[in-house]
């Protein structure tokens, strides 16, 4: 099975490199559920093990859900032709190198188990003694570390002597003396892998008066399930959304109301819609994880299984249990994988429901995914915005360009630019030295050195510098230079091959070009990239995303119209002081308490809210067909959708705006966004094409806050960085 990474399994998968070559013996991957953190490791131990000799991996996974087994499978299916083996496997034949090895912790830590028994054949520690006389060098993972973080544990770690310890969760205890690799969670949603949000008690009234609170939160599941089933079958997809309820303990009398709930409902065991897994009894779970499957919802007590994937599950109702019971994470995220690996584009399908009256439980999440969980209301378009209309771009999926030549053209015309570059090689070399830029025949690292009498940040601070010179070995120092090029493309999504055709041509003596940056001998070359690999990454990432020009598709984007969509999945902070209804906005209910919104949103719309000449505003989605959006371009061709924060109404047009980071007081730039300039000249090509509609003209540019004159600015003719340039001006002058 071929499988595509997605650019932040890459990045996580660098890093892990990256970790294993620090001095930290341990490494932690925070990885939440849904963002493939067996897919992460298995081409990280592929890759890692391909580079290095003597190499054998152990991943101990915890004792429930025969996850060992599913781990296995996994590196099977993603990995062709790799060594795996279980615990039986190497009870028989010991450990071989590359061998990948999968195993249960229950079945080492467990008492009286029969792998460490003395016996007929070569136990367990015997084979681990055997393998460290014949040099292997062993790796462990410890899979869900959180649930084995015993003494226990750590003893039998410590039998296998190893090199590097790897410890991954969604949940990992803070430890300081660790390498520390985290997938962000704003990436595994962009990457469409999980849900873009938690909706809590979607439309429950400030005040709620049932006289059966089971019936009332398993009501608004049943009906969230029924429209999401729709919405699916609208689209020709055959997706049946599952309901996960989940019982306290020692709640028998709930169990018989929520199966009376459900068989009044045309929901029973014997039509198989509805399933139960508790501990001694279990019933339609039989592929229940497939995307059509018949179960309409899951009873379920604690929660499910370690490693249970049931990407269909939707909705979550938790009833209310009056025990301190402490939150557990995983729950929530066994309703957060997207059934398809993609999101759809729809705020009804790209969002998890959650349903309960556990205060305790609701402030758990809360706490847990912050902003990825909020409260919701359905609002509604004021009549006189419903005829409004915009000429919408949308992309038509031309692939990235794959041609050397293109690559080589623009990051060549980045180093040109960026370091005032010319054809004069030994010049470049001292503009780059001068920009940080290290020249050495050898390879250098830096370390610290001193005394610490507490584990404190300023007493780290104080310790003296320290260079480590190696002199660099083409054969020595190739594996790090190839790691090194691959780091590169990975940040750029471009395959080693081509990375590395670029980065010979632009700066080795070896490779003829006639866009040479450099002149360097083959081993000043490796030492080059291995001391700047960094640098190098953030220069490549810059030069396809800034301003410049690539090969254009603009000819194919597909156009079509735009309107407001009369209804909206509002989303809003519940526990925020001010909950004001902002009269401006086109829809009816919307709240200044509005989530999720960035710090420049929120001033926007609060500007906008009280300026005389803003008639209304709209907050435009950042994905989907159904919003506002303009095609762009980077600077390898590869189409991208550029979705403007704001569409407003004001006395003189219509203005498209895009709000980004500030300035500070000193005038340093707070916009984190590679993309600003490109974006701005996509926004300025769209209006010069579409000048005006019904009569009314059309404007539009980046709104950015001075934090020197607490003034909001614009940017509408030409874009630039700095705050002093005559292209800002007072936004309240404008618009």
């Amino acid at each position: 099975m071929s499988i595509s990474l997605a650019k932040f399994q890459l990045e996580a998968i660098a890093k892990l490199n990256e970790g294993m070559l620090s001095e930290k013996r341990e490494i932690i991957l925070k990885s939440c559920t849904g963002s493939g953190k067996t897919i992460i490791l298995t081409h990280f131990m592929d890759s890692y093990s391909r580079s290095n000799e003597g190499i054998v991996f152990i991943w101990l996974t915890p004792g429930k859900g025969n996850l060992e087994i599913q781990s296995k499978l996994k590196m099977d299916r993603y990995i062709h032709s790799s060594s795996t083996k279980l615990l039986s496997d190497i009870m028989v034949s010991g450990f071989k190198e590359y061998d990948f090895c999968f195993i249960n912790w229950e079945k080492l830590t467990k008492k009286g188990n029969s792998a460490l028994k003395e016996g007929e054949h070569t136990n367990f520690l015997e084979h681990i003694r055997k393998a460290i006389d014949e040099e292997l060098r062993f790796i462990i993972i410890v899979d869900e570390s959180h649930q084995n973080d015993t003494i226990k544990s750590d003893d039998i770690i410590e039998y296998f002597k190893p090199d590097k310890i790897i410890r991954c969760s969604a949940t990992p205890k803070n430890n300081r003396n660790v390498f520390k690799v985290e997938v962000s969670e704003s990436d595994v949603i962009s990457e469409g892998l999980i849900k873009r949000l938690l909706v809590i008690n979607e439309d429950f009234p400030r005040l709620v008066n049932v006289s059966d609170k089971t019936s009332y939160l398993l009501d608004h599941a049943l009906q969230k399930q029924r429209d999401l089933r729709l919405e699916f079958y609208n689209r020709g997809i055959d997706i049946n959304p599952l309901i996960i309820v989940q019982l306290p303990n020692n709640s028998d009398f709930l169990l018989e109301d929520v199966e009376s709930f459900f068989n009044l409902k045309g929901i029973t065991y014997e039509n198989s819609e509805l399933a139960i897994w508790l501990a001694n009894r279990k019933q339609n779970l039989e592929e229940i994880e497939n995307l059509n499957a018949k179960p309409v919802a899951v009873i379920i007590k604690q929660a499910v299984a370690t490693g249970w994937d049931c990407p269909r599950a939707y909705i979550l109702v938790k009833l209310r249990d009056n025990m301190n019971e402490i939150f557990e994470i995983q729950t929530i995220g066994r309703i957060r994988r997207m059934p398809e690996v993609k999101h759809y584009g729809s705020d009804l399908l790209d969002c998890c429901y959650l349903y309960t009256f556990d205060d305790k439980f609701t402030a758990g999440v809360k706490q847990s995914l912050g902003k990825g969980a909020l409260d919701a209301l359905r609002i509604f378009l004021k009549p006189e915005h419903r005829n409004f209309s915009l000429i919408s771009e949308q992309k038509t999926n031309v692939p990235i360009s794959r041609d050397g030549t293109v690559v080589l053209k623009v990051v060549c015309e980045h180093y040109m630019k960026a370091y005032n570059l010319d054809n004069d090689v030994e010049k470049n070399r001292k503009k780059l030295e001068m920009r940080g830029y290290i020249f050495e025949e050898k390879v250098v690292e830096h370390t610290r050195s001193g005394l610490i009498r507490e584990l404190i940040s300023e007493e780290f601070r104080q310790l003296d510098g320290v260079l480590v010179v190696e002199p660099i070995g083409t054969c020595k120092h190739g594996r790090d230079y190839h790691n090194c090029v691959a780091d590169i493309g990975m940040k750029i999504q471009l395959d080693y091959d081509r990375v590395n055709t670029v980065v010979r041509r632009l700066f080795c003596r070896e490779v003829k070009c006639m866009d040479k940056i450099l002149n360097l001998p083959t081993r000043e070359h490796y030492a080059f990239v291995i001391n700047n690999k960094h640098r190098m990454k953030d220069d490549f990432e810059v030069a396809i995303s800034t301003t410049g020009n690539g090969p254009s598709n603009k000819n194919r984007v597909t156009e079509k119209p735009f309107s407001f969509p009369n209804q909206c999945f509002f989303t809003y902070d519940g526990n925020a002081k001010s909950q004001m209804g902002m009269t401006k906005n086109v829809y009816k209910g919307y709240l200044s308490s509005a989530e999720e919104r960035s710090s420049p949103e929120k001033i926007f719309e609060k500007y906008c809210e009280v300026s005389p000449k803003v008639r209304w505003f709209y907050k435009n989605g950042d994905r989907g067909s159904e919003y506002f959006s303009i095609v762009f371009e980077n600077n390898l061709g590869k189409q991208k959708s550029f979705y403007p924060d704001y569409i407003v109404g004001s006395v003189d047009g219509i203005y498209v705006i895009e709000t980004k980071g500030g300035f500070t007081k000193t005038g340093e730039s707070e916009d984190i966004d590679m993309y600003t300039g490109k974006k701005f000249e996509a926004l300025r090509k769209y209006i010069t094409k579409y000048p005006s509609i019904d009569e009314c003209i059309i404007k539009g540019g980046i709104v950015r806050q001075d934090k020197q004159s607490q003034e909001l600015c614009i940017c509408m003719d030409e874009y630039s960085d700095d705050i002093m340039s005559t292209c800002w001006k007072l936004l309240k002058e404008v618009m």
